[in-house]
This record gives structure tokens, C-alpha cells and sequence, in this order.
């Protein structure tokens, strides 16, 4: 997808991940892309170098989006080094993986404080520096449509965050920016080893067999659709979530790999 090389970016959780590939892919167009990181400085400064590399620029920031005072600290650095902004991808996430009964009070405001509020926060901000207009993007996840052992919490403030991308998209569309979110499924990252790791969880090959596709997703499939959303040619979308899950969330049992003869599925149909 085209990008004008003047573009200025934000992305949340911009050190690692996905939020990482989504940067390093506005850098090969040239973007200039503020990397918004928590904890790791090595790994932000590794990565600003890497987009200097790729062809772009920009700079990292750390700040802790549990904080609000510190997502305004983000915006304004963007603000005081380019006076705007054009693309404003929040990618940063976090919660604690516990059974619905197993939730105390401060699980549920972490969960909150990290996931939804800087979420809306930086929206606000976002807008005030998107003078030309501009695109707004959240990262989500299957679990906001799905339930699945311990994620109620991290799950149902995704949930949150696509009901938010619906409103703001209503909002801000007379302002021309556009809102919309990306779901993503099992995709093959660190965030993936550490919950396939805990105890109980099933293996994950057992999980990939069902998803119609075969297979775990990628960041750079993730990125790939974010990108889309960012570019000219997704002008006319808003207030959607885009699922990139290689079908895992339209699957439903009994599933078609465990079906024998005759309801297995078929080989491909040949031509005669």
C-alpha cells in the first residue's frame, strides 16, 4: 500500500510484536514513526534504529498507559517534534489470565488502565493533531467474540475497545479520520508462546488442526492488514474490525478435521 513519505505515525507497544512489524512497515514507506514502549529502552532504541534503516525516522517514548498524565506525555512529545499526526496504532496490551471467579478488583482496573482507557485517551489526544485528517487503528483479538479459558478479562475489554472503535468512527468521520480495529487469532509470537506455556492450557497443536487454515497467523499478516487500513485504498471503511484469524472464529463443531468418511472433507475436485 502507498503511503506519502510525509506521514507521521504513533504506535503503542511499537518495541515488539506486532505493534514492532507495523513500525518497521510505515518506515519502508518512509513514515516517520514514534515508537510509544513501557519498559525496555535497548529494545525501543534497537528498533528506531531499525526504521532508520528501513528508510524512515522517528523516536521512541516511554511511558506507562496505565498512567493517563503519561499518554498525554506521548502525545505531546509527537506534538513538540511534529506539530501532528496522521497515523495513531495502539497495539500495547495486557491483563491478567484468571478464570472469571478468580478476578479481584485490581486485575479488572489493571486490565481497564491498560487495554481501554489509554485507548480513548489517545484517541482524544490523536484527534486534536490530526489536522489533515488522519487514521486511527486498535489491536484486538478473537477473545472479544470468543471465550476461552482465562481471558475473560483481557477479551472483554477488547470487546470494549471495538465498541469504542465504532463510536469514534461515527464521531470523528466529519473530521476525516477514519477508526477501525484489527482482530487478530492465534498468531505466532511471544505473546502466543507465553499462554500456550501456562499449565492446563491445552497444546497448541491441538488448537491449529481446527483452525481452517492449518496454521497460526503471522505479525507481518497482522501488520500487513493494518497497513491496508492506513493506506488511501481503505478511504471508504470505517468502524470496522477486520478478523485475521485464518478462519479459526467461523469454525464451529463438530469440526471438518475430525470427521471421518463420508463427511470428511474432499480432495480438491479435478477436472476430468
Amino acid at each position: 500500500m502507498e503511503h506519502s513519505n510525509d506521514k507521521i505515525a504513533l504506535v503503542t507497544g511499537g518495541s515488539r510484536g506486532i505493534g514492532r512489524r507495523v513500525a518497521e512497515r510505515l518506515a519502508e514507506r518512509g513514515c516517520q514513526v514514534v515508537v510509544g514502549y513501557r519498559k525496555n529502552s535497548e529494545l525501543a532504541e534497537e528498533v528506531v534504529r531499525e526504521l532508520k534503516r528501513l528508510g524512515g525516522g522517528g523516536f521512541a517514548v516511554r511511558a506507562d498507559l496505565e498512567n493517563p498524565e503519561e499518554v498525554t506525555t506521548l502525545f505531546d512529545a509527537v506534538a513538540e517534534e511534529y506539530g501532528r499526526l496522521d497515523y495513531y496504532v495502539n497495539s500495547a496490551a495486557a491483563a491478567a489470565f484468571k478464570h472469571v471467579v478468580d478476578l479481584k478488583p485490581h486485575h479488572l482496573d489493571r486490565a481497564y488502565g491498560v487495554n481501554v482507557r489509554p485507548f480513548v485517551l489517545g484517541a482524544q489526544e490523536a484527534v486534536t493533531l490530526m489536522d489533515r485528517g488522519g487514521r486511527i487503528v486498535a489491536l484486538t483479538s478473537y477473545g472479544s467474540i470468543r471465550a476461552f479459558p482465562t481471558y475473560a478479562a483481557l477479551g472483554s475489554y477488547k470487546a470494549a475497545v471495538e465498541s469504542f472503535v465504532r463510536f469514534m468512527a461515527v464521531e470523528f468521520a466529519g473530521y476525516g479520520i477514519n477508526v477501525n480495529a484489527v482482530s487478530g487469532g492465534l498468531i505466532q509470537s511471544d505473546s502466543l508462546d507465553y499462554f500456550y506455556a501456562m499449565d492446563g492450557i491445552p497444546p497448541i497443536e491441538s488448537v491449529l488442526a481446527r483452525i481452517p487454515k492449518g496454521r497460526a497467523g503471522t505479525v507481518d499478516e497482522m501488520a500487513a492488514t493494518v497497513d491496508f487500513l492506513l493506506s488511501p485504498g481503505s478511504e471508504y471503511i470505517t468502524g470496522q474490525t477486520l478478523v485475521v484469524d485464518g478462519g479459526l472464529s467461523i469454525a464451529a463443531p463438530p469440526f471438518h478435521v475430525d470427521a471421518t468418511a463420508p463427511i470428511a472433507l474432499p480432495e480438491r475436485p479435478r477436472r476430468d
